[in-house]
């Protein structure tokens, strides 16, 4: 219970759901991911590490540019199923 309150907290966040939902579409950098939640670069940097410290995110670099994407297909689902539901 405690992991999944935690889990639902970090998706709770508006600016931290921009970022998951925009990473539910495609793997993005920093830059793009500012950009779309319209925040400065340092501030998704902030979010991203607390979003791969509760296992959400993932990466990998290609040279200096670090890419995100969800972990897997549970963040993925639950993402889509928040942003499909709160549509209904």
């Amino acid at each position: 219970m405690e992991a999944a309150t935690s889990l639902l907290k970090m998706v709770a966040d508006p600016t931290r759901l921009r970022i998951l939902s925009a990473l539910n579409i495609e793997e993005l950098c920093v830059c793009d991911l500012a950009a779309v939640a319209g925040i400065s670069e340092s501030a998704v940097s902030h979010q991203l590490r607390l979003l791969r410290a509760h296992r959400l995110v993932s990466f990998r670099k290609e040279g200096r540019v670090v890419y995100y994407r969800l972990l897997d297909q549970h963040i993925t689902s639950l993402i889509g199923n928040a942003i499909d539901h709160a549509n209904e």
